[in-house]
């Protein structure tokens, strides 16, 4: 397939780009900015498939300008190309459900996680205002040296041992793409491992001692997401269905 990528030089998308070009597909990166509107329609000329990977995280300022605008832009642009792969997250499920999230769920971030949720939901609803698409929610990604994992310290170090993280690879993100683009899917997908990990083993695995808890009242089930529509009609399977199994394979 002839695919056009964004977000090449982010942690995501500099991994998948490769990983899209070993499967033997065409894929050619943006030659400028999102908001360059000359720019992004001689990009997707001729594709048979847009993956949006690019985003504004939480060092950004724009997080409007980029989640959202940028994004629909682009899906406008792309509207004469048979599939668009919107790359968002599962923070923009509520907490408080009291199960995993399912991809029935509303958009409705919690509003403590800031405007990098609130927006990707934005961002989502822009796309699907304009045309079909795949949106796939990625859990927390990690792998491939990325220091994605040490950094989940910043908040995992005041949680209590028993709250967890939902991971999913790098190389399970580029598999999840692989489905889409083979199965011309779209819809919403979760995305991730199948053994969210808690603190107490996020610590371990950065070598550390746990610290003792400090919050008490949390939702157990906040940023846990069910993965059945993935597998069901897309095929997915993590290859590394928790972070452990990446460790024993060297894959962190």
């Amino acid at each position: 397939m002839k695919i056009a990528i964004t977000g090449t030089t982010g942690r995501v998308g500099s991994r998948l780009l490769p990983r899209l070009r070993e499967l033997d597909h065409d894929v050619r990166t943006l030659n400028g900015r999102l908001e360059d509107t000359n720019a992004v329609r001689e990009f997707v000329d001729g594709v048979d498939a847009v993956v949006h990977v690019a985003a504004a995280l939480r060092t950004s300022t724009d997080f409007e300008g980029v989640n959202v605008h940028a994004t629909r832009a682009l899906a406008e642009a792309s509207k004469d190309v048979p599939l668009f792969v919107h790359i968002s997250t599962n923070l923009v499920y509520p907490g408080g459900l009291g199960r995993p999230a399912t991809e029935d769920d509303p958009a409705d971030p919690d509003q403590a996680f800031g405007d990098y949720p609130r927006t990707k939901a934005l961002g989502e609803r822009a796309v699907l205002d304009t045309r079909e698409a795949a949106i796939l929610r990625l859990a927390f990604v990690y792998g491939d040296r990325d220091p994605h994992l040490e950094e989940s310290l910043r908040w995992a170090s005041t949680w209590p041992g028993h709250q967890r993280l939902q991971l999913v690879h790098h190389v399970d993100v580029a598999q999840a793409v692989a489905k889409v683009l083979e199965r011309n899917a779209t819809g919403i997908f979760n995305i991730a491992d199948d053994s969210p990990l808690t603190s107490v083993e996020l610590h371990q695995l950065n070598g550390l001692t746990p610290s003792e808890a400090v919050q008490q009242d949390f939702d157990p089930w906040q940023g846990i997401v069910s993965t059945i529509r993935a597998q069901r009609e897309l095929g997915f399977r993590p290859r590394y269905p928790s972070a452990w199994a990446a460790a024993v394979s060297d894959a962190l």
